[in-house]
């Protein structure tokens, strides 16, 4: 249960774990909201998402263009919604909330230009769009769902690299994003370790249970035995 890097972490966890195991151990850790909203899904079910956060801050805007004395990003065109993308790294997840949900978030071009930079899915709290883009480029993206219209006009990105929260949940930056059909759960740096080796004991004996149960064995008697259900 060891790895070297990130690259060796993030595949051990795609290949073994899954967002109920790790959101368990969280519980267990006294961790007990770490789940985005059940509203963000993948656009499709097998989509899974495990990488670093790059939390990005939208918020609500009236007008492409909005100039503004006091603040210089209301007059450029999606604020800092480009180099928020731009400075996306390695292995890293784009992860935005603080608009309404009124409008998309995240679309092909986007999700064309994050791969490009290693980034491996986003996140956002509100809508996607470009579906058919999205998909043929198989980047995993989790959001409310479908939903054309456009934030040019209605939102800007004010900030990135920021703690960010969703749903309760707070994310700072470099914190583990993970998410399958059953939901994104946030794994807060500092608990990692813990939280993945004892994921991974988890769900290595919840295969151990589940072949007790399917020989015979009660629930009962499975759970005393190995106190895993």
């Amino acid at each position: 249960m060891t790895w070297k890097d990130d690259d060796e972490l993030f595949k051990l966890i795609r290949s073994e774990l899954f967002s109920a195991v790790v959101g368990d151990i969280m519980d267990k850790l006294g961790y007990f909201h770490q789940f985005l909203s059940p509203k963000i899904v993948p656009l499709r079910d097998d989509m899974v998402v495990v990488g670093r956060a790059m939390p990005v801050l939208e918020a609500d805007s009236f007008g492409e263009i909005s100039p503004s004395e006091k603040n210089p990003v209301m007059s450029k065109p999606f604020g800092l919604m480009l180099e928020a993308l731009d400075d996306l790294k390695k292995n890293e997840v784009y992860i935005c909330t603080g608009s309404s949900p009124e409008y998309a978030l995240w679309g092909e071009l986007m999700s064309a230009r994050a791969l490009q930079c290693g980034a491996v899915g986003a996140v956002v709290d509100g809508y996607s769009r470009d579906t058919s883009g999205i998909l043929n480029l198989d980047f995993p993206m989790f959001s409310y769902g479908r939903y054309a219209q456009d934030q040019g006009p209605r939102g800007k990105v004010i900030d990135y690299r920021v703690p960010i929260e969703i749903n309760g949940v707070y994310i700072n930056p470099g914190d583990i994003i993970f998410g399958d059909m059953d939901g994104v759960c946030v794994i807060p740096r500092k608990i990692e370790k813990e939280v993945v080796k004892a994921a991974l004991e988890k769900a290595r004996g919840e295969k151990v249970v589940l072949k007790a149960i399917q020989n015979g064995m009660s629930a009962t008697d499975a759970f005393a035995k190995y106190g895993i259900m």
